[in-house]
């Protein structure tokens, strides 16, 4: 084994492309190609006499005059660790899109429509979190502001020793509130009203008290030589969608009624002096957004705001240590439940027309507030959210006639696809909004199946490749600012990187990839043992959060002995067999083959049990799992009838370890390839459970659960697609369609979903007589065929009709 380690090893090294990958950025037509050469003009700029990385908030002001408005005037802006930009008091960016210092994005902004004649006012907000960060934040350790003018002619606002600047007083950490569970995606926020510069946005402030700019290293973006700072990509990723999202209701009022308009209606409400308010707001879905409340008066009044995504039931046995034994109930019920959220707090100042936003988004379908005046009262002017959100487009559609909760369905898990995708994807967006990469797979093929667009699926691969460490493999989750390896991971983004290249092709890209495939599969090779299947494999190995499955991972033998272990890397080396015959090198795929067929065949000796007719997770058959067989159907080790029986053994044997709601995606899967996907719909009791709970997105894990909100178990917005409708790919590029419906009791269903050259279309009805009526429609160039009860039809461009 050492020695095919060796010469894995020495054709992973003389078949190496270039790792270094310049993605294209969402605007980089915009970018002036003088850019590209060596450094800029512009210069990273900070406050003076302040440490270089310590907690802050920080404005930046440049005036500048026009003799005449420009039809364009493009700029390019970054920070450290983020920033909001205004020009002449209108806000119009926000960023940098998360990556790393290596990768460190940079937004590009026409603003030509907000200037006039004579004195314009550029001016930024900059924030540093330092130690308090998100862990998803990466930083360069030092705060830093950057705008570059496109050309000569915006070069006038470039950031040097022009601009000056201010520490902004009003700003500190709010540590109130509570979270169970892990949590770390920042901090609450402190604002003191009189020590904050209200109107600093605003042209006609005063900034003559303002500091000069430090002006630090000049930017550049990746390439140039020698190079010590951050280095600069345009962002890859469209600006986030922003839309004001009003709450519907409020639940709870204490200590004053509010008119029925409010908050639904922007409705002015005042809290006398020396008194104290409670209300809580319900928005009746899961959001994310940035809050906003508008005050007046009220000195030194204190308003504290929390976030939930529901509340807690008051039970004997629950405990704020832990989320486990918190149940939450019904997501619509609050009387009787704890509130436990993070929070931001307010002190008034007494002056007029104030206005708080939040930094960073947050998370919440119920907001808390607790309004506490003292010798004045205090006017809540508004309150409303502004939804954010990765500005996906949705091209799909689903229709069943006569049941309705599909739709809804789909409905909650395209909400929950929404939420969990900001400047990355996510696991979660109230708890960590970090990009795992297991996680990812999912959330990458909902995209694919759901939106046409060109950004998030490509960005989201390329910082798996970014996260690679020397040892070869990713990391769990990234960006990440705090190391985590779950070894299984590694393997499911090559296999994310396997679909979209089948649903979109872009080989020139994906052959970039391959070398970083051959070193995850050369790390995974070290720990065969001589009968060719893998020892205990470190880090991590997540499998799902199964009852009987510690921490996540599947029963494994102290010396691996995990048929889990093997089927993934079975399934994973053939993925990237197919791509190296394909766009890489024919003999890797050989390769690949033969060592996937050396562990294929431990498989049998190892883990079948004809006794139950299934796989056990170890060589002494110790536990047995839904996981493994699915994985076992999926990798082929069993075909035809009996696939069909493992599955039907897997689906109805309660003794089995159960997949939860992120694994059901795989389950799912392996009960088509059985042959089984009419019984989809009988399978979907752990999504009905939850509508049933009043979630309006799907949770990370059945009863209790920490999060809400974890788009990993969105999957049937694929599968009503892939399984009901039956569409899938054929061919990479998604240039071949194979249409296989597996209606189970549906009659009549239809629907559409986006493909690279348009959209394909489909509609079903089974007629009195059993018989089925086919409308096909494909788009232009594209081929397929369409299967039904053992017999294939030859499909084409264009629409199409097929009767039994």
């Amino acid at each position: 084994m050492k020695t095919q380690v060796l010469l894995f090893c020495f054709l992973l090294n003389i078949c190496s492309i270039s790792a270094q990958v310049r993605l294209e950025g969402y605007n980089q037509k915009e970018i002036h190609p003088s850019l590209y050469e060596g450094r800029w003009k512009a210069r990273w700029i900070s406050l003076p006499e302040e440490p270089i990385n310590a907690f802050g908030i920080y404005h930046f002001r440049k005036s500048f005059e026009l003799t005449d408005i420009p039809s364009r005037f493009i700029v390019h802006v970054s920070a450290d660790n983020r920033y909001k930009l205004y020009i002449n008091g209108e806000f119009v960016s926000l960023g940098p899109a998360r990556g790393d210092i290596y990768n460190w994005n940079f937004e590009t902004v026409d603003l030509a429509p907000y200037l006039k004649k004579g004195k314009n006012v550029l001016a930024a907000v900059v924030w540093n979190y330092a130690e308090r960060k998100p862990v998803a934040q990466i930083s360069f350790n030092q705060t830093g502001f950057i705008l570059q003018g496109n050309t000569e002619t915006e070069s006038i606002v470039n950031t040097d020793k022009s601009w000056v600047c201010i520490k902004n007083q009003g700003y500190g950490f709010w540590n109130g509130g509570q979270v169970l569970g892990y949590y770390v995606a920042g901090p609450g926020e402190l604002l003191t009203s009189a020590s904050y510069p209200w109107g600093w946005e605003q042209p006609d402030y005063n900034d003559s008290t303002w500091k000069t700019a430090v002006a630090g290293i000049d930017g550049a973006i990746k390439g140039a030589r020698d190079y010590p700072g951050r280095l600069l990509v345009p962002s890859p990723i469209p600006p986030m969608e922003l839309e004001i999202e009003r709450f519907t209701s409020v639940k709870l009022a204490e200590g004053i009624n509010p008119p029925n308009s409010y908050p639904a209606q922007p409705t002015k409400i005042t809290v006398p002096a020396n008194t104290k308010v409670h209300l809580l707001l319900d928005n009746s879905r899961l959001t994310t957004g940035y809050l906003s409340l508008f005050f007046s008066q009220g000195k030194d009044a204190e308003i504290v705001i929390g976030y939930a995504e529901a509340l807690y039931k008051n039970e004997e046995k629950a405990t704020t240590k832990s989320y486990s034994l918190n149940a939450k109930g019904h997501r619509d019920e609050v009387v009787g439940k704890r509130f436990i959220g993070y929070e931001d707090k307010i002190i008034a100042d007494g002056g007029n027309n104030r206005a708080f936003t939040s930094l960073w988004w947050r998370t919440w379908r119920y907001v808390d507030l607790h309004i506490t005046t003292s010798s004045e009262p205090l006017v809540i002017d508004d309150i409303y959210g502004t939804f954010s959100a990765y500005p996906f487009q949705k091209e799909s559609s689903f229709a069943a006639v006569g049941n309705e909760t599909l739709n809804k369905m789909l409905d909650i898990g395209w909400h929950t696809a929404r939420l969990c995708a900001n400047e990355t994807y996510m696991d979660c967006p109230y708890y960590e909004q970090l990009q795992y990469f297991g996680d990812t797979r999912i959330q990458a093929m909902i995209t694919l199946f759901n939106t046409s667009d060109k950004y998030m699926v490509k960005n989201a691969i390329e910082q798996g490749r970014q996260s690679i460490v020397a040892d070869g493999i990713t990391m769990s989750r990234y960006p990440s600012s705090l190391h985590q390896f779950i070894s299984s991971f590694s393997l499911w983004w090559i296999c994310m990187g396997h679909d979209y290249w089948m649903y979109r092709g872009d080989e020139a890209y994906m052959q970039t990839l391959l070398p970083a495939y051959r070193g995850i599969l050369s790390w995974y090779e070290q720990w065969l043992k001589p009968d060719y299947s893998l020892d205990y494999v470190p880090h991590w190995f997540f499998a799902d959060w199964a009852a009987g499955f510690p921490s996540g991972e599947p029963i494994r033998e102290k010396n691996g002995n995990s048929a889990f272990q093997d089927l993934m890397y079975i399934l994973t080396l053939e993925a990237v067999a197919e791509m190296e015959q394909a766009i890489g090198l024919p003999a890797m795929a050989q390769y690949y083959n033969q060592l996937a067929a050396k562990i294929r065949e431990t498989i049998y000796s190892k883990y079948w049990d004809a006794n139950r007719g299934l796989f056990a997770d170890t060589h002494d058959h110790r536990n047995y799992s839904q996981h493994v067989n699915a994985l076992a159907i999926l990798a082929g080790i069993v075909e035809g009838e009996e696939a069909a029986q493992v599955m039907a053994n897997t689906l109805t044997d309660e003794s089995l370890t159960q997949a939860t709601i992120y694994f059901r995606y795989y389950v799912h899967q392996a009960l088509s390839k059985a042959g089984m996907g009419n019984q989809l719909l009988d399978n979907l009791q752990i999504w009905h459970d939850q509508m049933a709970l009043g979630l309006t997105t799907w949770a990370e894990m059945p009863e209790p659960s920490r999060s809400d909100c974890h788009a990993w178990g969105a999957s049937p917005n694929i599968e009503f697609y892939r399984i009901l409708l039956g569409i899938t790919s054929d061919a990479p590029g998604f240039h071949k369609v194979r249409i296989a419906p597996a209606l189970g009791k549906l009659k009549e269903v239809s629907g559409t979903m986006p493909h690279p050259n348009g959209k394909i279309s489909v509609a079903y009805k089974l007629l009195s007589n059993g018989k089925l009526e086919a409308k096909i429609t494909l788009p232009q160039q594209t081929s397929g065929t369409f299967e039904w009860k053992g017999k294939t039809y030859p499909l084409t461009a264009g629409e199409q009709m097929i009767k039994e």
